[in-house]
C-alpha cells in the first residue's frame, strides 16, 4: 500500500497569529499535493521568548474515543483556540496532522508539556506522546537552552494509527536516543514522526546523520519537520525537512526557507527492507521477548 505523506519546514516566531496562518497555508499546498498525513515541526505555534509558551499553552482532550474538536452540540472538551484551528484545518484539508511540540498545560504552575499530537482527518484528536527528552544545553556559539526550566518531561512511548499503519511520535531532541525508536518499531511502527526545532549549530552536523540513522536502525520510514532560519534572539534552527525511507534514503527535502516536502509512504518497501535484512529480529540486547 502507498500513502502520500507530506513535512513542513516554517520559520516560527513570537507572532502566534501568523504562524497558525503558515501552517494553514503549507498544509493546505501538501495535501493539494496529494498527502493524507503531514507532519509539522516543533514549536509551530509559537517560538519566542519563554514566558510566551505559558500564556498560549492548551490542554489537551484524551485521545480515547475523542469526538472532532468543534461538533455542534456536542459538550465541551479539554482543548483550545490553536488545538480547535488545527482541527478545522485537519478538516478542511482532508490530511491527518502530526502537531509537533504543541505547547501543553503541564501539572505544575510555570510548566508546560511539549506534546506531539496525531489529529485525523475528522478534526479528532487520536494520539498525545508527551516529549522525554529535555534539550538543556550550551552550545559553542553562545546558544544557550534550558528547556528543563519551563517544560515537564513525558514518560511514554506512543504509536498513532495512520493511514499506512503504525506511525512512532517523537519531538526533536528524542532522535539522539535509538532506544526510543526501537521501543516504537517494537509497538508495531513502520515510520517514524520527528517535528523538531533543531538548532543551526547541531544540525549542519548531525541532522541528516542521525535521522538516517534513526531510519536505518528502525527500518522504517522517518518524517521530520524542522524549523528554520531566525526566530528570536540567537535562536536559529537549521531546516531541512526531509523524508527519508527504510534504507536510509532521502527521498524528498526541503530547501532553503519556508515551504513542504512530500514523498510516498510504501509498505512493500518496509517487509522487503526488514526481509533481506532482518537485524531486528536478530537483536538480542534490548530485545523483546
Amino acid at each position: 500500500m502507498k500513502t502520500k505523506v507530506g513535512v513542513v519546514q516554517m520559520t516560527s516566531t513570537g507572532d502566534v497569529e501568523a504562524n497558525l496562518r503558515t501552517v494553514e497555508r503549507l498544509v493546505g499546498e501538501a495535501a493539494a499535493d496529494g498527502a493524507k498525513l503531514v507532519v509539522i515541526p516543533e514549536c509551530f505555534a509559537y517560538l519566542g521568548p519563554e514566558n510566551g509558551k505559558l500564556e498560549i499553552a492548551e490542554e489537551l482532550p484524551s485521545p480515547e474515543g475523542s469526538a472532532p474538536l468543534s461538533t455542534p452540540g456536542r459538550a465541551a472538551t479539554p482543548g483550545g483556540p490553536i488545538l480547535a484551528r488545527m482541527g478545522e484545518l485537519a478538516k478542511r484539508s482532508g490530511a491527518q496532522l502530526v502537531l509537533g511540540g504543541f505547547w501543553e498545560k503541564g501539572a505544575s504552575a510555570g510548566k508546560v508539556r511539549n506534546a506531539c499530537v496525531h489529529v485525523d482527518e475528522h478534526g479528532a484528536v487520536r494520539a498525545v506522546y508527551r516529549k522525554i527528552h529535555l534539550f538543556d544545553v550550551d552550545l559553542p556559539d553562545g546558544t544557550k537552552l534550558e528547556e528543563s526550566a519551563t517544560v515537564e518531561p513525558g514518560s511514554e512511548l506512543v504509536v498513532a494509527d495512520a493511514p499506512f499503519g503504525k506511525l512512532g511520535l517523537s519531538v526533536c531532541y528524542d532522535v539522539r536516543f535509538p532506544e526510543l525508536y526501537r521501543g516504537l518499531v517494537d509497538r508495531g511502527a513502520i515510520a517514524l514522526a520527528v517535528p523538531a526545532a533543531f538548532t543551526l549549530t547541531t544540525g549542519k552536523d548531525h541532522w541528516h546523520v542521525l535521522l538516517r540513522a534513526r531510519a536505518i536502525e528502525a527500518q522504517s520510514y522517518v518524517l521530520a519537520a524542522a524549523q528554520t532560519g531566525h526566530h528570536f534572539g540567537q535562536r536559529r534552527s537549521y531546516g531541512h525537512a526531509l523524508i527519508c525511507d527504510p534504507w536510509g534514503t532521502i527521498l524528498a527535502e526541503c530547501g532553503e526557507g519556508e515551504g513542504f516536502a512530500t514523498a510516498w509512504i510504501d509498505t512493500t518497501v518496509v517487509e522487503k527492507v526488514r526481509g533481506s535484512l532482518p537485524s531486528l529480529r536478530h537483536r538480542v540486547i534490548g530485545a523483546t521477548r
